[in-house]
């Protein structure tokens, strides 16, 4: 076969693979074709359906709207892609911290629910319902004017409270009241020679002289009063 004929039949081949190729790519755009067809055939209904919708809803607000406003909606939208975007990106952070943060505020939730239910369990709402109707007793009980008062000798009252709740008083009290309780009941032998007896006892004669100690201290609070009352007896008297 001379040179002649080879050049021929690779320019047929060249040939024939051009064609193949010029055939298939004309295959391809025929399919996009029938699928474009395809989709403006599905879409034409949804579309014709949509634009009736829009008519009719527009319809409905053309009394409230003009056609410049609409178009200055739509601009002012167009200008403010980029900040709807960042508004959809903070949206998405957000919708996935809150499945990151839900199992965990569930498990706090029913936490909550089990420690609430134990502290009611104790009695803790009752006390404070209780200490609510404590609060209302004292608050319907004292006027503004009491109040007052009350705020200018808080400190002295806290004092006093303080000094009384030491462990030496509460003990004494504590112990005071428990023999008390116990001697109530007993027969006394109020006879003066029955007095006189008990007189003998030491701890009686030191109780009367820490009583007789507290009367002193007592009258001599109160002397000025004392001293006024005294005096106006005597002068009645005269």
């Amino acid at each position: 076969m001379d040179q002649s004929m080879v050049d021929l039949n690779q320019k047929i081949d060249a040939l024939s693979a051009q064609v193949a190729f010029l055939t298939e790519q004309a295959k391809i755009a025929e399919r996009q074709r029938a699928d474009r067809a395809e989709l403006v055939r599905d879409l034409t209904p949804i579309a014709n359906e949509a634009f009736r919708l829009s008519v009719e809803q527009l319809d409905e607000i053309q009394e409230y709207i003009e056609l410049s406003d609409l178009l200055r909606l739509v601009k002012r939208v167009v200008r403010n892609g980029r900040n709807f975007e960042k508004m959809l990106n903070q949206l998405e952070s957000l919708m996935d911290l809150v499945e990151t943060v839900g199992p965990l505020a569930d498990e706090a939730f029913g936490k909550a629910v089990e420690e609430l239910t134990e502290l009611e369990r104790k009695g803790y709402f009752g006390f404070a319902r209780g200490g609510m109707q404590i609060m209302d007793n004292v608050v319907t009980s004292f006027s503004e004017e009491d109040v007052n008062r009350l705020g200018d000798n808080v400190v002295l009252i806290l004092n006093t409270v303080k000094e009384m709740t030491q462990p030496e008083i509460m003990n004494f009290v504590r112990n005071t009241l428990l023999v008390a309780e116990h001697e109530i009941d007993k027969p006394v032998d109020i006879s003066y020679l029955g007095l006189m007896r008990m007189m003998r006892d030491p701890e009686v004669r030191r109780g009367l002289a820490l009583t007789m100690r507290v009367l002193h201290v007592v009258g001599a609070q109160a002397g000025g009063n004392g001293n006024a009352q005294g005096k106006s007896t005597e002068v009645d008297a005269g």
